[in-house]
């Protein structure tokens, strides 16, 4: 097997990517904190607990900003780094479908422990399972690419929310028993019985039908992300300037009519589909473009260095975050669960994401990878991997 240190070698980075990635690190926990924190996210009814307008009010910030864009921002990036993997195998001679696949088997792995026994709502199964299909994608077309993305991602949308328009008397429903049993296994349970409610909350958002819908929203992001990637736009962005300060513009809008919009008119569940699918793409091409024409801009890319950090060992943070957030919240910790204000996890969330920031620069400074992506890229490649920089290296850096 050829030797090969990193599928992106340090010197060919795109910090504005790693930049992005960090933002969209900081942007899952927002959501994740206080779905780790109170049941509502799956079973509904939090109206009736965060009754505060405070608390009402950063639901709708959170719902507008974060909700649905940040992960589908990471599942773009994820499809873009698959498709500069792919590029740096090819020109290696190497095995392209033997290591891909070998790669989203480590992340199934990875995914399945995270899930079952840290986190429910873990998106790295999915990511593995899912990803496995971009092995059908690997020497199609980008027009290939184009068709299956939008159609992936528009067609579902269209069937899925005449349906809920239909049932929409029957939406506005939360489940009083669910609720009460997670406050009950999270807040008080032994660690069986969160490891027993953790799997259960995993099975009613991931069963057949979710899942399907989940790969419907994950996959047409992967596959825009390879056709960018093959596009080089990201790359050569003063190459392609104007076609990425439209692509700015198209999505802006679209991030306000679907994402702000909804809020104009009561924010009706049976458009939720819609707001977070197509609006949430929306937002994260907008973000991600955003942060790529800033950095092309001295003292804006200064700005936002701090998320290269978090963003260059993003596998590390994220599951850092659950483990964090394990043991503040569940019984076997400090026992936080469902004492936590929306407002609270928001505070919660920028402490934890500063420490992150800090914590990653130094690691950065000594290792070239994080210890997870270190332990990722080891078992894909199956061969020595230096991770300890030089002396020179840590001088300069």
């Amino acid at each position: 097997m050829a030797e090969i240190n990193s599928p992106l070698t340090e010197s060919s980075r795109l910090q504005w990517i790693d930049a992005a990635r960090g933002l969209a690190i900081l942007g899952i926990f927002m959501v994740n904190a206080p779905a780790f924190n109170a049941p509502f996210f799956l079973y509904g009814g939090e109206d009736e607990f965060w009754t505060s307008s405070l608390d009402q009010s950063v639901q709708v910030i959170i719902d507008i900003f974060f909700q649905a864009s940040f992960y589908t921002l990471f599942s773009f990036l994820f499809g873009f780094g698959m498709q500069i993997i792919i590029n740096k195998l090819i020109d290696k001679q190497m095995d392209v479908r033997i290591l891909l696949f070998r790669r989203l088997t480590i992340l199934i792995g990875f995914g399945f422990i995270h899930a079952f026994f840290i986190w429910h709502g873990d998106i790295l199964l999915s990511y593995g399972i899912i990803g496995l299909l971009l092995l059908l994608f690997i020497n199609t077309t980008n027009r290939t690419l184009l068709y299956w993305a939008f159609g992936l991602l528009l067609i579902p949308v269209l069937i899925y929310t005449w349906l809920l328009y239909m049932v929409k008397d029957q939406l506005n429903t939360y489940n009083l028993g669910a609720v009460n049993q997670a406050f009950t296994n999270y807040g008080q349970g032994t660690i069986v019985d969160i490891w027993q409610q953790n799997y259960q909350d995993w099975i009613y958002a991931n069963g057949f039908i979710g899942f399907i819908f989940l790969a419907f929203g994950l996959l047409p992001l992967f596959l825009l992300g390879m056709l960018i990637a093959r596009k080089k736009w990201l790359h050569n962005v003063n190459q392609h300037a104007s076609i990425l300060k439209r692509l700015w513009l198209v999505t802006l809008l679209i991030f306000i009519v679907f994402k702000a919009g909804p809020h104009l008119y009561g924010n009706p569940a049976w458009f939720s589909y819609a707001q977070d699918s197509v609006g949430g793409s929306a937002s994260a091409l907008f973000y991600l473009v955003s942060i790529t024409l800033a950095f092309q801009k001295g003292l804006l890319a200064k700005l936002l260095l701090p998320f290269i950090y978090v963003g260059r060992m993003s596998l590390t943070n994220y599951l850092s975050q659950s483990i964090i957030c394990f043991i503040l919240f569940y019984s076997v910790g400090f026992g936080l669960y469902g004492k936590i204000s929306p407002i609270g996890s928001v505070g919660i969330v920028l402490v934890i994401f500063s420490l992150q920031v800090v914590l990653s620069k130094e690691w950065i400074k000594r290792y070239r990878f994080g210890p997870m992506e270190w332990v990722w890229r080891r078992l894909m490649y199956g061969e020595k991997l230096p991770n300890k920089r030089e002396r020179k290296e840590v001088e300069q850096g």
